[in-house]
Order: structure tokens, then sequence, then C-alpha cells
């Protein structure tokens, strides 16, 4: 009964209210499972308020994706509901949506981040426009398995949809290959330029990809992990984009280039390239004018632990979350070795209960450093040994396991900037100490 969707929304917003107000929680989930009780169908209700629905998944990238693209749309005039804390199951999806929705107003879009494994689940109700893949790699080898398990949850979603749009990756072989929904469009980086003195790292996790015809994939070029300029013997290759990028990246923020139009993105990184170009290919589907997008593209505030910029003990604190080898690996590329470093790994279930990515991660990137490498959270011991086995000296590693502790420690000691590199229920509790503040 609609009755209960209305009672449902009257609900989440009075939890929500006092969840602000006493501080008892970062209210990302919880809503959503008060609300999915009043209201089991609450998504297939919320569908006529929304015009246009976006969701964006993939293993990598969500969250800074989805992120650009609501602010994008915004700042063209357009109302748009998103989950912009990043939490993408289905408590999270309802939570965010029955907090912002008003029942007086239709809007513009929806910019929904989604679960790999809750993308088909979300789409049992939910309608569906706009469909971005940024990546499929290795991650929470615990719930998701091999990558064929991954890509199988994601393409179940796309079956439920026979008019869905697909905006893939086209330097990803998996997301390339995915099919269905009655539209594909390809967006790519065709060259990538390092400046202020950064290299592609010399080591990459290789992942081992078969054509469909069963022979291994050859590249002409590949950027990092499986993405690049993939071929076969066959002739199956990677798709021509209609989007395509040439990237420089420089130490604080890269430039594209995007079928000959400049971009300049206030973030660091190829990985975060790759996010950007997604969200340019899918505002330029949508006819967002190209100085609108240019023009913010600057203003965009990263959500919290994707390149986030805080101030511990008034030192520049670079927050970057780490969740799975080759997003670590890009991250580590990023890491000024002359700030003083703490990494937070925890095991809770929505990090991954399986830490077993560490050892394929390639923290030897950091074996030269100088300065300590403080290690904490609930695995901070696995950490620990995993930094000693890859070159970093012994007398330079710090255990302090608990996570308010070593940022205490890690302020107190650092002579200017620092690096913390979290897991996702480490970046939560982060993002709730006052030590860490957003400006000077």
């Amino acid at each position: 009964m609609q009755i209960k969707f209305y009672l449902s929304l009257i609900i989440a917003k009075t939890v929500s209210t006092i969840l602000k107000i006493t501080k008892l929680s970062g209210g990302t989930s919880i809503i959503g499972k008060i609300v999915l009780k009043i209201c089991p169908n609450f998504l297939s209700y919320a569908n006529k308020y929304i015009k246009t629905k976006i969701n964006v998944t993939g293993t990598n990238g969500k969250t800074t994706t989805s992120g650009l693209i609501s602010h994008l749309l915004k700042e063209n005039g357009n109302s748009v509901i998103n989950n912009s804390m990043g939490a993408n199951m289905i408590q999270g999806v309802v939570n965010a949506i029955s907090v912002e929705l008003n029942p007086f107003k239709r809007y513009d879009f929806s910019v929904i981040e989604s679960d790999e494994a809750f993308l088909e689940v979300i789409y049992d109700k939910f309608e569906a426009d706009y469909l971005v893949v940024t990546n499929l790699f290795r991650d929470q080898l615990d719930r998701y398995g091999e990558l064929a398990t991954t890509k199988k949850f994601i393409q179940n979603g796309i079956d439920k949809k026979a008019d869905l749009t697909l905006l893939l990756n086209a330097d990803d072989p998996l997301v390339a290959s995915f099919t269905g929904g009655s539209r594909h469009i390809f967006y790519g980086v065709e060259n990538v330029v390092y400046k202020d003195g950064l290299e592609p790292s010399k080591t990459s996790i290789e992942e081992a990809f078969s054509c469909p015809c069963g022979k291994s994939l050859n590249y002409e070029k590949k950027f990092f992990a499986q993405q690049g300029h993939y071929y076969c013997e066959c002739g199956y290759k990677r798709p021509e984009p209609q989007y395509k990028a040439d990237v420089i990246l420089y130490k604080d923020y890269s430039v594209l280039f995007v079928n000959e139009e400049e971009y300049r993105v206030p973030l660091i990184g190829l990985f975060n390239a790759y996010n950007a170009l997604a969200a340019i290919a899918l505002c330029k589907e949508l006819k967002i004018p190209t100085n609108v997008i240019q023009r913010n593209l600057n203003s965009f505030k990263v959500a919290f632990g994707r390149s986030e910029i805080k101030y511990l003990n008034n030192k520049k604190t670079l927050i970057q979350l780490i969740k799975n080898p080759i997003g670590a690996n890009e991250v580590l590329k990023t890491v000024d070795k002359n700030s003083n470093i703490l990494i937070i790994i925890n095991d809770n279930y929505a990090d991954g209960r399986d830490v077993s990515w560490l050892w394929d991660a390639d923290f030897s990137i950091l074996s030269d450093i100088e300065k300590e490498v403080v290690v904490s959270g609930i695995r901070a011991n696995d950490m620990a040994l995993r930094l000693k086995y890859a070159g970093v000296s012994a007398d330079k590693i710090k255990v302090i396991s608990d996570i308010n502790e070593s940022v205490d420690y890690i302020g107190k000691i650092a002579e200017s900037g620092i690096t913390i590199l979290p897991t996702y229920t480490a970046l939560l509790q982060l993002n709730k100490l006052k030590q860490l503040k957003k400006k000077l």
C-alpha cells in the first residue's frame, strides 16, 4: 500500500534528523533497513518521482564516478538524488533515496552507485536508463569469488533491463564484453603522459584473460592490470571508443583531452582519470554543455577517503581508500614518500574478511621509505609483516592497533605532510575523528 511508502519517508527523515543531532551513526544504511521493514516495495514506489535513472557499478571508482556525474548534473541546474556516502548495497541505496526524496517534487536524475552483487536486486524494483561500468578487478574474494562470478552478478542485472544504455570501459576486456541492453557506448584511454617526475609503476598485477575463442589476449598498449588496447589473432579486439582520452598526469591534478576537448580534473592518478572520463562521457551523452563540464570539474569535492584532503595537527593529510591489490597499486604509485604514512587494515564484512590481497599488492614501492610507517587496525600485524617482506626495514615499521591512537601518533611525529591508506570500515572510523579537520 502507498500509505506505507509515505509513512516510511516520514520516518526516514525523522531518524535522519535524530542521527545528525546525536551523531550516534553516520546513517548510511540503518535508515534503509528501517524503511524496507515498513515498505519492502519502497524502490518501486520511488520510480515515478525520478525522470532519468543512472547507476554506476564496477570494482573500483564507483563513488568518485557517481559523485562526479552528480556534481556536474547539479551544476547544470538539474535536481539529483545521489548516494554520495558510498553505501551501495540495497539498504544504502534505499537509505539515500528515502532521506533525499520529497514526494511533492519530481527529480531530473538519480545517480546511484551500486554494489556489483546487489545490482540485480536493485533492478528487481528500480527502473534504469543508464548503467556505467568502471572496471572489474579481483576484490573481496570471500564475497565475490573469482571475476567470472562478479561479472555474472552484473550481467544478471543488465539482463533485467532490455532498454538499458550501457556506458562501458573499452580498455577492460571483461567490461567491454557485457551483452544486452539497447545501446553500448564505449570510453577509453588512448595515451598516457607522466609529468612532475611521476612515472608508471615498473610492476603491475597481471591478470590472464582469454579471448572468447580461448586464446590469450595480446596488448598493443597496457596501462595497468588488464586495462589497455588488447586484441586476439582471431580478430577479437578492444572496441573503438566513442569517447577517447589522451591523459596527462601531474602530481596534484590531471588533464584529459577527450575527443580533442580539454578538461582539467582535480584528481590524481590514472585510475581517477578513468573515473573522470566515464563521467565526462555520460554527461556528453546527456547533452550537458562542454563549458559547463569544463568549468565545474575543478570545483568537484571528492567523497571522504577518495583522494580526500584533511588536516591533522595543521598538517596536510591525504586519505586514500585501499581495498584490493590493483586499486592499492594505483594508489601506491601516487604516494608522496616524503610524507608520514599510516596504513589501516580492517577485515570486517564490508572490508572483506580475506586479506590475502595484501600479498598481491606491490608494497615494495615503499621499500626505500626513510620515515617511519605506522600500521593500525584489526590486521595491523598482518600489514607489518607484509611491509617487512616488501623490503621496508623493520625498525621503520611501528604497530599501533588502535586507530585513534595511531592517528594521534602520526599527527605528533609528522613534520609536514601525512598520507593515510585505510580500508573501508577504517575509513568510516576516520571520518568520525575530530582531530581530522576539513580546513585549517
